[in-house]
């Protein structure tokens, strides 16, 4: 196990390894690279308390342009369908426009762009609204809750109406509105040590809410559970949370999830060029192994499509119920 995994040991589960053992999946295998995702960074205007990143105002890590330069060196060379920035605020990176605008003009890839909302009314940043336009950047936004006390206990004070403002911005620009091809959709977490609710129950709750009060439309929800990794990791310690968690997620493992998740259709780029099965392993150092490289200067793509995917007691969060990924529930 990796330093910040909580061990099967320690907390005497069931290995997540026997559990795809269990159901006839083990060893867990990519099949095929259809995602590929890049964190230009952990810095971020904010830092939520229940981010997996540890993201915020003083992290210092940030993608460089020469490694940007290497990302699109091999999109020119693959086509993956999917390109999705991610971070921190990836805004942040001095060089976002540039790589937004080479992905979109030299590989062929449908661009999407992770924000927190609140970063687009901060000086320097207002413009990307107009910016994911002009582009037809898709946008998935964060919004903890529709209400406001939810949100701002999660973000901070005033995050809330921070991020509705972005939204209605969003809104003029036609994102969310139907027939505009400028899809926003929006990401939920759960506001503590539990799994989220059904992801289209919630969805029609926060379009229902969203369009009442502040007049806002967005095209789909998705619903992510809270991963026992960085920062709320470190809640679930501190708070006594983490073994009654753990049995929640194990106690939930579902098998159709498993199938699905993320990692196996989706590469994950680190700030550094470093290559990982997904979003969740970059944050503990878990690197792609079993014989794929794990650097992005080392790409190949033989041995990166069917790798063995390395997994640990972490990966109960994407296996869960309806299961876990950065586009939402994976079995609805």
């Amino acid at each position: 196990m990796g330093k910040g995994n909580p061990s099967s040991e320690t907390l005497r589960l069931k290995s997540f390894e026997q559990s795809l053992k269990d159901s006839g999946l083990f060893p867990l295998t990519s099949i095929g690279i259809k995602t590929f995702q890049i964190n230009v960074g952990a810095l971020c205007n904010q830092q939520c308390r229940h981010c997996h990143v540890g993201a915020g105002p003083e992290r210092g890590e940030l993608m460089t342009k020469d490694t940007m330069k290497v990302c699109l060196d091999v999109l020119k060379k693959y086509h993956f369908p999917f390109v999705d920035i991610t971070g921190g605020a990836p805004e942040m990176n001095p060089n976002y426009r540039w790589f937004v605008e080479r992905c979109l003009g030299e590989t062929g890839s449908l661009v999407k762009t992770r924000t927190n909302l609140t970063i687009l009314l901060k000086e320097g940043f207002t413009d990307l609204p107009l910016f994911f336009a002009e582009n037809r950047v898709e946008v998935t936004a964060s919004l903890p809750y529709y209400l406001s006390d939810v949100t701002d206990r999660m973000r901070g004070e005033g995050v809330h109406s921070a991020s509705l403002k972005a939204l209605q911005i969003l809104n003029k620009l036609g994102y969310g509105e139907e027939g505009s091809g400028l899809i926003l959709n929006l990401v939920f977490n759960p506001a503590g040590a539990y799994l989220p609710p059904g992801q289209s129950s919630i969805e029609n709750d926060f379009k229902r809410e969203l369009k009442k009060k502040s007049g806002i439309v967005f095209n789909s929800l998705f619903t992510i559970t809270n991963m026992p990794v960085g920062r709320f990791l470190e809640f679930l310690r501190s708070s006594g949370n983490l073994k009654p968690y753990m049995e929640r997620l194990a106690a939930s493992y579902n098998p159709e999830a498993a199938k699905s998740v993320m990692c196996r259709d989706t590469l994950s780029v680190g700030w550094d060029g470093s290559l990982y099965d997904c979003d969740f392993n970059q944050m503990l150092s878990y690197r792609c192994n079993h014989g794929a490289p794990s650097r992005i200067e080392d790409f190949d793509f033989g041995k990166l499509k069917a790798r063995f995917v390395v997994t640990g007691m972490h990966c109960y969060g994407c296996t869960a119920g309806e299961g876990s990924s950065c586009t939402g529930a994976v079995t609805v």
